[in-house]
């Protein structure tokens, strides 16, 4: 199949947690976040209309492992529906020998600033379109996709549960569950990481006495990413906000571990930065090792032999 008259290669990104993607937030892309397979097929549509729109790339973002390697069923859309949704596809540059030019040339000093400008203009401009391509995309095809953000359950929540990706699906469930039992809690999924959309944060968290960030990157010697951003969004606002760092290189996040932590939470008792399910005795064994030996060797080989994952053992 192929999208209006493009052969499918949309920017994909697929990674074990969010680092990959994460560290691609600044370079100009924008970054769609999807929940599931179906989703994620479904916002390469989004985004060749997107990106055509605004001349700007588009980053479809899934969980390796967790959507990558799992049977789902998938709506995949005919070809007329698709035609439909894309306008035919119009190239704004072409290479011609007869009419020689540079794509992608180095900005100097003197440009640099008003194209770093322009990029971000593209964002914010992104933020209006994304709503309205989802809601035509609805129109279109009978079901939700995209969009900026998604909130779940958070009328009356005391506690608000924010991620990114697929998590939100296991986040979801556990809500229920808690609901059931009496907690007021919510969840808000972000679809839109960048451009992020600021004002339905704050709009959708704002009325939470506290909100948890499930993060699945890392900005080594700070904590979290996402949550950053969340805070910018709640500037001013009285709502303590948790980082809590889970599902590092595909490791599951379990119902089990969030109910534990989502109690936590209620009583306002979790760090400011929470390394979810951390192998606390690994860490104490390299400690000692550092406090014995002045070269105590690279921590990832150390904890992997530790772990019994490779045979060698260093120093």
């Amino acid at each position: 199949m192929t999208i209006g008259n493009r052969a499918i290669g949309a920017p994909i990104n697929i990674w074990n947690d969010h680092s990959d993607s994460m560290s691609m937030r600044d370079a100009g892309w924008i970054q769609l976040f999807a929940e599931t397979n179906q989703e994620a097929a479904d916002l390469h549509i989004i985004a060749f209309r997107l990106a055509e729109e605004l001349s700007c790339p588009v980053m479809v973002c899934m969980d390796g492992f967790i959507l990558t390697h799992a049977y789902e069923r998938v709506d995949v859309a005919t070809q007329e529906l698709v035609d439909q949704y894309l306008p035919p596809f119009d190239p704004r540059q072409l290479l011609d020998p007869a009419a020689p030019m540079s794509i992608g040339a180095m900005v100097g000093p003197e440009a640099f600033t008003e194209v770093r400008y322009l990029a971000h203009h593209k964002q914010l401009r992104a933020l209006d379109r994304i709503p309205v391509l989802s809601d035509e995309f609805e129109a279109q095809f009978g079901r939700t996709s995209g969009g900026l953000i998604r909130s779940y359950r958070t009328e009356g929540a005391d506690t608000i549960v924010v991620a990114l990706g697929s998590v939100n699906g296991t986040i979801q469930d556990v809500v229920d569950e808690m609901s059931e039992e009496g907690a007021a809690i919510g969840s808000v999924s972000i679809c839109s990481f960048r451009p992020l959309p600021l004002a339905a944060v704050r709009e959708a968290l704002q009325g939470a006495e506290r909100v948890v960030v499930i993060e699945q990157s890392l900005a080594v010697g700070l904590g979290g990413i996402l949550a950053t951003d969340v805070r910018m969004a709640l500037a001013g606002l009285p709502v303590n906000v948790y980082t809590v760092i889970a599902g590092l290189g595909g490791r599951t996040v379990t119902k089990a571990s969030l109910h534990k932590l989502f109690r936590k939470a209620e009583h306002d008792t979790l760090d400011s930065v929470t390394f979810l399910d951390l192998n606390s005795g690994i860490i104490q064994r390299h400690f000692e090792r550092e406090s014995k030996l002045r070269r105590s060797g690279p921590a990832a080989e150390n904890v992997l032999c530790d772990r019994g994952v490779v045979a060698a053992r260093i120093g």
